[in-house]
């Protein structure tokens, strides 16, 4: 059963990626988060206790790339092999483009294209070998349609569309699969931040008129992860109320 296969979450101390363990756990599956910050972990490692679930947390700055593979190597030794990556980790540094320098551009396309490149490839071994694997890319809606002010955002989701889509047609023969998730307008604890113009705006182009939560896009991890969908490789599925259609 892939329950019984490690399933790793990159930046899953909080937000979407907190509500993406919790619901792997209720599916019954082991679990390793992975974030930098360690006090978040801590409260993650909390929040779990307190559903009735162990979690293994492990305390790591994914743009160490070579740290991050070991890592991943590491928990694929002690558990035999990994079954599910969820590549959710992933930062913004929003300007219009004329203010945008390069350390902006780079710093967003390590975090959220290069590390999922890096711990992709590195899951993607015990996969193979397995035969047996769940690829979830969170990416966002956007990466679909662009998003003013959001230029290296929008470019490293674009590419991790773009990765997801061959890494599905280069190991589903593998019974490996390959998805994205491309969330619209979520509430975190980074969005409640947003002034109210700017979430009432967002709303206003909102079909469904409300906004998303952690727990939707969470579920949506759950169903590429579960055999079920195993037929189902090289798409991408928007969380969006309608936001990209």
């Amino acid at each position: 059963m892939s329950e019984q296969r490690l399933a790793v979450v990159t930046g899953a101390a909080r937000g979407i990626g907190r509500a993406i363990v919790l619901e792997l756990l209720k599916q019954g599956r082991k679990v390793a988060g992975l974030d930098m910050n360690e006090d978040n972990l801590k409260e993650l490692e909390s929040v779990c206790k307190d559903a009735g679930y162990d979690v293994i947390t492990k305390c790591i700055n994914i743009t160490e790339t070579d740290k991050l593979v070991a890592m991943i190597e590491e928990l694929a030794a002690e558990h035999g092999g990994i079954g599910i990556l969820v590549n959710n980790a992933g930062i913004t540094r929003d300007k219009l483009m004329m203010q945008m320098d390069a350390a902006d551009f780079d710093s967003v396309i390590d975090v959220n294209l290069k590390a999922s490149f890096m711990a992709t490839k590195a899951a993607l071994r015990s996969m193979v070998r397995n035969k047996f694997g769940r690829l979830v890319h969170i990416a966002s809606v956007a990466g679909v349609m662009g998003q003013a002010g959001s230029a290296n955002y929008a470019a490293s989701k674009s590419a991790l569309i773009g990765m997801s889509k061959s890494i599905a047609r280069e190991v589903s023969k593998k019974n490996v699969t390959s998805n994205c998730i491309a969330p619209g307008f979520i509430e975190t604890e980074m969005t409640k931040d947003l002034p109210d113009v700017v979430k009432n705006a967002a709303k206003a182009v909102i079909p469904a008129r409300k906004y998303g939560q952690p727990e939707d896009v969470a579920r949506a991890v759950a169903f590429f992860a579960d055999d079920n969908s195993s037929y189902i490789t090289g798409q991408v599925l928007c969380v969006d109320g309608g936001m990209a259609m």
